[in-house]
This record gives C-alpha cells, sequence and structure tokens, in this order.
C-alpha cells in the first residue's frame, strides 16, 4: 500500500496568487473566526527578547483576566522550568511589557498584582482625552425688525454683527486644548543580552589545611546527602570535586547539620544539575570564621589621668599637683621675698 500523503497543502500552495519565493518561509494564511489573539509585530520581532520570552508573551496575551501568571503557576502548566520562566519574566519587565505592582487590600492585605500591556511603547505617546461637548446654546429671542429707510446709492453694506464677549469667552473654554508635549525616558533593558560575555563563577572555597580527618568527613556528608533529598545524588567526581569546599565549612565549626539543611533546603523543581546547585551554594552561603574570645570582648576603655592632691608645705591647703610642695599662692609669696633678699 501507498503511504498516506496529507494534499491539501499542496493544494493549498497551488491556490496562493502570483508568482511563489524561490527560498524562504511561504505563508498561508486563513483568517481566525474564533478563538484567536492579535499579537503585534514589536513583540514577535523584538530584537531585544529572546524566543522563551516571546512566546511566554503571546501564552500571557491569550490568557484570560485573572489568571495566574506567577513563576510556580507558569511552571505547572509549562514544560519549561521556574529559572527559565523567571528569566523570561525579568526580561519582559526590562522592555515594559510586564510591571509588578506591591498593592494594599481594604482589608489589610499586601498583594502582588502583575499587569501587562501589549504595547508599552504606545503608552509613551501623548494620547488627546475626548473634551465634553459644550451646552447648547439659548438663541436669543427673535425681534421684528424695525422699518429701515433705502440706503443711498456706494454706501457700504452692513456687516454681521459680531458675538457677545460672553459667547466668545465660552467658545473658547470650551475649545480643546492642544496637549503639551511630555519627556519621557526610552525602557533601558535591564537584563543582558544572550550574547553578553558572562562573568567568571568564583572559584570553590578551600580550607587552610586538608587533614584526613576533615576530608573523610566532607566526603560522608556529601555521600549522605541523598537519604535527605532524592534529588542530590553525585557521582564519585563530583563528591570529590565538592569535598574541599564542605571541609572549608567544617573548619569555621560549622555543624554537619546546619551544612545538611542548607545544601538540601528548597530545592528546585525539577533539579537538573544537582552538583552545580551544591557548587553555588557552597561557594555564596559560606559563613564567616567564628570570632575568638578576644573580639567578643568588650573594648577597654581608655584610662584616664588624674592629678593627685598634695598638701602645702606652708599654708597646710590642699591642691592639685604631681608632686609635693607649696600651693600657687605660696609660691607667688615666696618670689618677691626671694628677689629682695638676692
Amino acid at each position: 500500500m501507498d503511504t498516506p500523503q496529507n494534499t491539501a497543502l499542496t493544494r493549498a500552495l497551488t491556490e496562493l496568487p502570483g508568482p511563489l519565493p524561490v527560498r524562504g518561509v511561504i505563508h498561508i494564511v486563513i483568517p481566525h473566526t474564533d478563538r484567536f489573539t492579535v499579537v503585534g509585530n514589536h513583540l514577535a520581532q523584538h530584537a531585544g527578547l529572546s524566543t522563551v520570552a516571546v512566546g511566554l508573551a503571546v501564552r500571557i496575551q491569550s490568557l484570560p483576566q485573572g489568571t495566574e501568571i506567577g513563576i510556580k503557576a507558569l511552571a505547572a502548566r509549562l514544560p519549561e522550568g521556574e529559572k527559565l520562566i523567571a528569566a523570561a519574566l525579568r526580561e519582559l519587565e526590562a522592555h515594559g511589557y510586564l510591571r509588578r505592582a506591591v498593592t494594599n487590600l481594604p482589608n489589610g492585605r499586601i498583594v502582588t498584582r502583575t499587569v501587562f500591556c501589549n504595547q508599552p511603547m504606545a503608552l509613551l505617546r501623548t494620547r488627546v482625552v475626548a473634551q465634553r461637548p459644550a451646552p447648547p446654546q439659548t438663541p436669543p429671542p427673535v425681534q421684528d425688525p424695525a422699518p429701515e429707510s433705502p440706503a443711498p446709492e456706494g454706501a457700504a453694506a452692513p456687516q454681521a454683527p459680531a458675538l457677545p464677549d460672553v459667547q466668545q469667552e465660552q467658545e473658547q473654554d470650551h475649545a480643546p486644548e492642544a496637549p503639551a508635549p511630555q519627556d519621557h525616558a526610552p525602557f533601558v533593558a535591564l537584563v543582558p543580552p544572550p550574547t553578553a560575555p558572562r562573568q567568571p563563577s568564583p572559584p570553590l572555597p578551600q580550607p587552610r589545611e586538608l587533614t584526613a580527618e576533615l576530608d573523610r568527613a566532607a566526603t560522608a556528608l556529601l555521600s549522605d546527602l541523598r537519604r535527605h533529598a532524592h534529588q542530590l545524588v553525585l557521582s564519585e567526581n563530583d563528591i570529590r570535586r565538592l569535598a574541599p569546599a564542605v571541609a572549608a565549612w567544617l573548619e569555621r565549626d560549622t555543624h554537619p547539620d546546619t551544612i545538611r539543611h542548607t545544601l538540601t533546603n528548597d530545592l528546585p523543581q525539577p533539579l537538573r544539575h544537582p552538583a552545580k546547585l551544591l557548587k553555588h551554594r557552597l561557594t555564596v552561603l559560606l559563613p564567616p570564621p567564628l570570632p575568638g574570645a578576644d573580639d567578643l570582648a568588650a573594648p577597654a576603655r581608655p584610662r584616664i589621668a588624674v592629678t593627685p592632691f598634695q598638701t602645702c608645705d606652708g599654708c597646710e591647703r590642699a591642691f592639685r599637683a604631681p608632686t609635693p610642695g607649696h600651693c600657687r599662692d605660696c609660691r607667688n609669696a615666696h618670689s618677691p621675698a626671694q628677689a629682695a633678699a638676692a
């Protein structure tokens, strides 16, 4: 039997008007009558957005009002992981398509509302607000014209009476005003493009001295992680590479339960690269060394030198001086007498 083939596409190509291009894509456009979403080329052909961000924006536009579009809600419906969805949402937020705003509800709760705009650049254009129509003017009562005498030949033709000043002011008040030009700063992309050079990752922490006891304890802790989190199954090479970092934690007097909780708490779902995740956490979350007893001691207060009291040898009055002797009055009284004797 011959292989069944769908000839509908071939038949549709023959019905296209005009000559077909030799290369490139050929569009067969069938108008939608229901269940469709209008997407602008500014989004579909955006040069600064990744393909994942563009696809996620189209998916968000097709959702009904009030649908949850958080990271976990989207990851539950899409094949992409939370990390990829979070990066795409940050791209859309950087280019103005998405905005997260914190709102206070009347009952006191604080919620985060996500607003999506299908044309963010249209918000920057000056929009003219329609003015309310002016109320109809009541025409004045028509009076019978007085008999006019025939105008002499050569006289100028009578001009139409001017509108009253009040009516002119009302017309000026209701006339639409031209909107004032507004200066808006363009959106600045906060997410680097995929072709931007990546920053080198920091190296794994190393202990000051990798003893046999530290290496054995670190290897046992890494091998035991799969008992507490089944996703953290490491190979022998991964354990050998990560053991010095765990030894650096142990060298800083970190309890093994604390290290285990740090490495297994709040794991992403699904976890594709457990060794890379452990390397990141061991590097970024490394605690500082514990302070010594001298560091925790209260700083000594500066000692203030106090001049002691002395008893004057002449008048026996107390005065402050570093050594015994006479007070200032006695020294002043003895100075003229000594000068006269000399």
